[in-house]
């Protein structure tokens, strides 16, 4: 615990900026504009929802579940992102685009039955159309395309 004494400095309230005034204890108080920095995001909303659009039509026009990873894999880029296939909730009809753009790396994986429905060579054309793309700077145009892609190799579900 600190010990002393009160200073009290008489102040010219006339010197004073805006928003800053003397307390009855005699300290200065100021109040300042806060104006927070919004994050730094890969997308703009309307991307965000042009995406979320590829993925709904995707899903439901084939009847498989799409979904899109964007972020680092660790250093076995296959096998995290297997692992994250592995997660969804029906991995044999699930199709996983992974995406990082740190790494450089794209990898599709799918599960038994969309591998059935989805070729490599299809998956390949995809990612070549993605990484065209991405090299131009249009990391959600990439994904949205690759996406469409892939819908119409896989074509339509099956109806029951």
């Amino acid at each position: 615990m600190a010990t002393g004494e009160i200073v009290r400095r008489d102040v010219d309230e006339s010197q004073l900026a805006m928003g800053e005034a003397v307390t009855n204890s005699g300290r200065i108080s100021a109040a300042r504009m806060y104006t927070p920095h919004s994050p730094s995001l890969p997308f703009r909303p309307v991307q965000l929802a042009s995406i979320d659009e590829a993925l709904t039509l995707a899903s439901r026009s084939t009847g498989l579940d799409f979904s899109v990873h964007l972020g680092a894999l660790d250093s076995d880029t296959r096998e995290h992102a297997e692992r994250l296939h592995a997660s969804t909730p029906r991995p044999a009809h699930a199709v996983l685009v992974a995406v990082s753009p740190g790494q450089r790396v794209v990898e599709v994986v799918t599960g038994d039955e969309s591998h059935r429905r989805l070729s490599d060579r299809g998956a390949k054309l995809a990612v070549m159309s993605m990484v065209a793309s991405f090299k131009e700077g249009d990391l959600a145009g990439g994904i949205i395309g690759g996406l469409r892609m892939l819908t119409d190799q896989a074509g339509p579900a099956a109806r029951s």
